[in-house]
This record gives C-alpha cells, sequence and structure tokens, in this order.
C-alpha cells in the first residue's frame, strides 16, 4: 500500500493532539468532593463499566478523524509488475480514400463499412500495436503506430474522402506505410491494403514499394474492395445528387503481385461480409508470441477507510444516545 498524498499525513497529529487534550483534561479535572465514614449509601451506583462508557465516544471520534485524514492521503494498492507471454504484432492499415470509395455496393458505401470493420478488427487486438495510412492521389500517415485504441478508433472515424487531390496512388500509400512500419521490432509486421481502383497516380511505383516492403520482412495482404460489374455511385447533377451506375475497376493482377512478392496474400471483398471474413482470416494468420511487461493495476484503497470512519461516527452517536438515558 502507498499513499498519493502522503505530507497530508502529517494532519494525523490533530486527532492525536485533541486525544492528548482529553486526557489531559479529564486528568486534571478536579470535582468536588467529601468524606464519608462508609460507602453503603453508593454502592448500588453506576459500575466500572458505565464510568469507561462515557470515554468510549471521544476514542471513536478521535479514531473517525485519524481515518479521514488517512483517506485524504489516497491510499493505493497495485499488483506487481510481471512478464507475460500474449500475442502481438505491428499492423499499419493503408486505406484508399478516393471518391470512387464512396460507391454503395456496400452498405452503407466502401468507406464507411471499412472503417467500421476495420475499428471491430482493431477492437479484437488488444495487444497489437497498430497505425493508419490514407491515400487517394497522395498519402500521408493518419495515426503512428500505437496502442492507444481509443485515438486508433477516433482517428479511424476521421478518415474520410476529399480532403487530399483525388486519384489513385496505391505505390505512395504502400511506400509511406513501410516508412511507417519499417522500424518496428515487432517480430511480425504486416500491412494490410486496402483499394478499389487502379493505380493512376503517384511518384511510387506499387511494385518498387512491395519490394521495399519485402526488403523490410513486411507482409503486405491487399484487399480489393468493389462488387463485380458495376456500382451504385452518387453523382452531381443539374438536378442534384443522383445515384448512377458506374464500371467497377479493380487491378486484381498488381494487388496479387503485390501481396506474392511480400509473402502476403490478396482478397477480394464483395459486400460487407465477405470484408469482415476477409479481416478475421488476416486476424487468424496473424498471430507471433512475443514477452511484454504487464502493467500494474492500481487500486483505491480509501472507500474502506471511509466507511470504517462512518461506522465509528455512527457508533458514538448511538453510544452518547445511550448514556443519555441512563439513570
Amino acid at each position: 500500500m502507498f499513499f498519493e498524498y502522503p505530507y497530508l499525513l502529517w494532519l494525523l497529529a490533530v486527532p492525536v493532539l485533541l486525544a492528548a487534550l482529553y486526557i489531559y483534561r479529564q486528568v486534571a479535572r478536579r470535582e468536588p468532593h467529601m468524606r464519608v465514614s462508609t460507602l453503603t449509601p453508593w454502592k448500588k451506583g453506576r459500575s466500572v463499566f458505565w464510568s469507561v462508557l462515557i470515554h468510549v465516544p471521544a476514542v471513536l471520534r478521535f479514531g473517525a478523524m485519524a481515518l479521514i485524514v488517512v483517506c485524504l492521503a489516497r491510499p493505493k494498492s497495485s499488483s506487481e509488475m510481471e512478464r507475460v507471454d500474449t500475442e502481438g504484432i505491428d499492423i499499419v492499415f493503408a486505406m484508399d480514400v478516393s471518391t470512387s470509395m464512396l460507391a454503395r455496393d456496400f452498405t452503407p458505401d466502401r468507406l464507411s463499412a471499412a472503417k467500421d470493420i476495420a475499428i471491430e478488427f482493431i477492437s479484437q487486438r488488444p495487444t497489437d500495436r497498430m497505425g493508419i495510412v490514407v491515400f487517394a492521389g497522395e498519402s500521408y500517415t493518419q495515426c503512428p503506430l500505437t496502442t492507444d485504441r481509443a485515438t486508433l478508433i477516433n482517428l479511424m472515424k476521421e478518415i474520410q474522402t476529399g480532403l487530399i487531390d483525388d486519384g489513385t496512388a496505391i505505390g505512395n500509400g504502400l511506400a509511406t506505410a513501410v516508412a511507417r512500419i519499417k522500424d518496428s521490432d515487432a517480430k511480425s509486421r504486416v500491412i494490410i491494403l486496402l483499394t478499389d481502383g487502379v493505380n493512376n497516380m503517384g511518384e511510387v511505383a506499387p511494385e518498387t514499394a512491395a519490394e521495399i516492403a519485402k526488403t523490410y520482412g513486411i507482409r503486405v495482404y491487399t484487399i480489393g474492395v468493389g462488387d463485380n460489374g458495376t456500382a451504385p455511385y452518387p453523382v452531381m447533377t443539374p438536378f442534384g445528387p443522383q445515384v448512377q451506375q458506374i464500371e467497377v475497376e479493380i487491378d486484381e493482377q498488381l494487388l496479387k503481385n503485390i501481396a506474392s512478392t511480400t509473402g502476403g496474400r490478396y482478397f477480394r471483398a464483395t459486400d460487407n461480409t465477405k470484408l469482415a471474413e476477409i479481416f478475421g482470416e488476416i486476424g487468424k494468420m496473424e498471430k507471433a508470441r512475443t514477452t511484454v511487461d504487464s502493467f500494474p493495476v492500481y487500486k483505491e484503497l480509501f472507500p474502506r477507510f471511509a466507511v470504517i470512519a462512518m461506522l465509528l461516527l455512527l457508533a458514538e452517536i448511538l453510544i452518547k444516545l445511550i448514556i443519555r438515558r441512563l439513570p
């Protein structure tokens, strides 16, 4: 046990001094007295027990005061840190945020479905470090590798289209993800690349980015998002936004080559259910045993002291009432 504010324990001197003052007053108090030849008339008076009882409320009061001081000092306990085995890897999501991700062959659209399923994936892997890279016509890091699940999920929710130039720079997105994870010392390093288009922008060729990932021992799982054939897509017209059918164009051969080069695997997602199954399959494949230090768990102890102090004060009140009713 330790105290959050140990300096407040000096306040224990207050009940100690009050107790000393009480004792002094009881000893020093001179009550009227007289000499008698016999104690017979007083033998039926109060017993020693009742004489002691009148001092019990003061003892209870001073004890309660001491416990209140202990509460103010915030006593805590913590379990010892120990090394434990857990399953953990480093994962970076490379998410396509081009406007084609607004197609509605997923519910409610491709990007929203990918975000929701990725968030569920994140929640199911509490020991992994994860990060997020987004790309369209260019790429940037949305969140570096972190174990802070709340921050990671919030930043995943904030992903949207239209924040960067439109297009599909798969090479740039993959290269940025590699840069975020290449210095990791994790036993397993993985990039999940999710796109629905064809590489048409960017300074880095996807094949080059894949070779760089291979050099650093990073596996890339690629996911092609989109139904076969055509997909409903919101288009702005002079009469307002209307949904039109557009052709789904995914460079599956490129995504297969990236996955093959890095030792990963290519998946095709045509709806929400299939995408969720893909993330589940990746989760089963990517597990590595690591040894980490567990964090100590702190427990507040002041409530138990507060309860005892309250009971002492209630007992003081009760005993005072009993004393007042004595004949």
